[in-house]
């Protein structure tokens, strides 16, 4: 059965050394639309010049990439990897243009960059110049870093989340989706770097990682929840509280994780039991 639906554009710009970072990105946003579209009513449309662009002559690539995706863009993501891109007429990069063209139409940028070593055939000018990009941005706003696909693929949702938040998309979102009869969850994986010290004041870096568990009915608690990973496959350990629990309707449960040494190579998943209208339920989400 069809539902209404408004639906964002979002563009993911990058240069040319970060594909698997993009589809990692329209990966996020796909399992994003399934968890929630329906009863949200918000679809979100992945942008990338490479596949949504349209093949035409008469201008520069780039200002033809803007005019198809970056004057139609709702939200931006922009990623770097080893490489700030190849210059334009506008600026030193495609990538830049897009952020500062999304910027000057006051459109969510989230900028990522890559923490993962460089390649061995890295080149030195790029590198530099991204270096001076970064630099120069750390003086305007936020910037977000990421060491592999996994971590990024959860801040994606949490950028959209956060953008979601304050955006007026006035009544068809508030009255499209019919509210759910059942219980339905939200679970959204989380991280964020954070730098502590050590008993001798050495500095370090450290992940700091959790899933939200949010029940989404709108009178209806869940009773009698409990929480578990697919440890010995993946890796992936809860921290949370041992036995049951109830998760009022609209609540939040924020289960804190992390990563055993030498999990295994599945994909994290946590499953989600309770009690409704005296039957015992449960779901399994993909967590990363």
């Amino acid at each position: 059965m069809g539902f209404s639906a408004t639906v964002l554009t979002v563009m993911i710009a990058s240069p040319s050394d970060t594909v698997e970072a993009r589809d990692a990105v329209q990966n996020a946003l796909w399992s994003w639309n399934d968890a929630n579209a329906r009863t949200r009513g918000v679809m979100l449309l992945p942008w990338r010049w490479e596949t949504s662009a349209v093949p035409v002559l008469g201008g520069a690539p780039q200002a033809l990439i803007n005019a198809q995706g970056l004057e139609r863009a709702d939200i931006v993501f922009a990623l770097f990897g080893s490489r700030l891109g190849s210059p334009t007429e506008e600026a030193v990069s495609g990538t830049v243009e897009e952020i500062e063209g999304a910027t000057a139409r006051d459109v969510p940028v989230h900028l990522f960059f890559s923490t993962a070593p460089l390649p061995h055939d890295v080149d030195l000018a790029q590198v530099q110049g991204l270096r001076a990009f970064k630099a120069e941005v750390q003086e305007r706003g936020l910037y977000g870093e990421y060491a592999n696909v996994t971590e990024l693929s959860a801040k994606v949702w949490q950028a959209v989340e956060h953008d979601l938040a304050g955006m007026d998309l006035g009544a068809l979102v508030a009255t499209s989706a019919t509210p759910p009869e059942d219980i339905t969850w939200l679970v959204q994986p989380g991280s964020e770097n954070r730098v502590e010290y050590s008993s001798k004041g050495v500095p370090r870096n450290r992940t700091h990682r959790w899933i939200d568990v949010t029940n989404r009915h709108l009178s209806r608690d869940a009773e009698n929840v409990t929480l578990s990973a697919n440890t010995d496959e993946s890796g992936l350990l809860a921290m949370g509280r041992e036995g049951s629990m109830t998760i009022h309707a609209g609540q939040t449960y924020r289960l804190v994780t992390m990563r055993g040494m030498g999990g295994g190579g599945e994909v994290g998943k946590l499953t989600v039991a309770w009690d409704e209208e005296g039957e015992r339920r449960q779901r399994t989400y993909d967590v990363g």
